[in-house]
């Protein structure tokens, strides 16, 4: 699939940057392809490496009615010629989501379970004990991996802060392994009430020197994952108006909003460097009534 991706372009928030003081630029992960975009792509790359290495043939792998890893999955493994299992959280609908006709359609065979059934993940995939599996959001010792090279094609060394959403904690712990004793990541928690994913980041990654390098936000959640109120999509149209910068409701509104909030606050120093990880996820928009957004 690297031939079909795009090199990630870096689009600069000129208004914002103006106006704080700061140099503000953006990379644009959601620009790399039209269904595998974001940060999926990165944590999967190395979990199909090793699936192919194992001889597999089938993927189950986790998440919600509206989850991009179950859409890029679904999409990554009909590409890559594997069947692709999806266990979804919730009941099945009558009218599924956009997101999962979309999986459907690339092959995937969607098995929906209770939320209590969900949580006990290790018990469902019992059944699947010939295939290879991939934990929700891509979690896990080869997710990180592939996130440590989002940063690949950036000339990294001039930032002082890099941002990005936060569901799994999985794309930070990557980037925190790319990035210097100099550079602070900056976590915008999209979950409410998941106060102790630092924690889990610090674990997963098996580094406490990073504990300087790592600041989280935990209060950008809007309510919790997916919540949307007037603010969050008044915000997301004014973003637009202003720099042409499309965003979600799960992950990239949150971020962004928290980003804007902190130079307010003047969080960071005049003529700060950010880069912001636009990890994709666009089509989550699909569940708004239309004209509520306008991009």
């Amino acid at each position: 699939m690297n031939e079909t991706l795009k090199v990630p372009r870096i689009q600069q928030l000129q208004s914002f940057s103006s106006e704080f003081g700061v140099y503000i630029d953006v990379l644009r992960l959601d620009e790399i392809h039209p269904i595998v975009s974001g940060n999926k792509w990165y944590k999967l790359k190395y979990y199909l490496e090793d699936a192919k290495q194992q001889q597999k043939d089938t993927i189950v792998t986790f998440g919600g009615a509206y989850s991009n890893h179950i859409l890029a999955t679904a999409f990554a493994c009909k590409h890559y010629g594997f069947k692709s299992i999806g266990i979804i959280r919730g009941e099945e609908t009558t009218i599924l989501s956009s997101t999962l006709k979309q999986a459907k359609s690339f092959g995937m065979d969607l098995h929906f379970v209770g939320r209590k059934e969900y949580l006990y993940k290790e018990k469902l995939v019992e059944q699947f004990e010939q295939a290879y599996i991939i934990a929700e959001g891509g979690e896990g010792v080869l997710g990180i991996k592939g996130a440590s090279t989002i940063l690949d094609q950036v000339k990294i060394k001039k930032y002082n802060y890099i941002a990005c959403a936060i569901g799994t904690g999985t794309m930070i712990s990557g980037l925190l392994k790319a990035t210097n004793r100099n550079q602070q990541c900056i976590g915008v928690n999209v979950l409410k009430g998941f106060e102790a994913v630092e924690r889990k980041i610090i674990y997963q990654i098996a580094d406490d020197s990073v504990t300087n390098r790592l600041k989280i936000f935990n209060e950008y959640h809007f309510g919790g994952y997916a919540k949307h109120p007037t603010a969050l999509i008044e915000f997301m149209n004014y973003l637009w108006q202003r720099e042409e910068m499309p965003t979600d409701i799960v992950y990239t509104s949150k971020l962004f909003y928290a980003v804007h909030d902190l130079l307010k606050q003047n969080h960071f120093e005049s003529k700060s460097n950010i880069l912001i990880i636009h990890s994709g996820g666009l089509q989550g928009n699909s569940s708004l009534a239309q004209g509520r957004l306008l991009f």
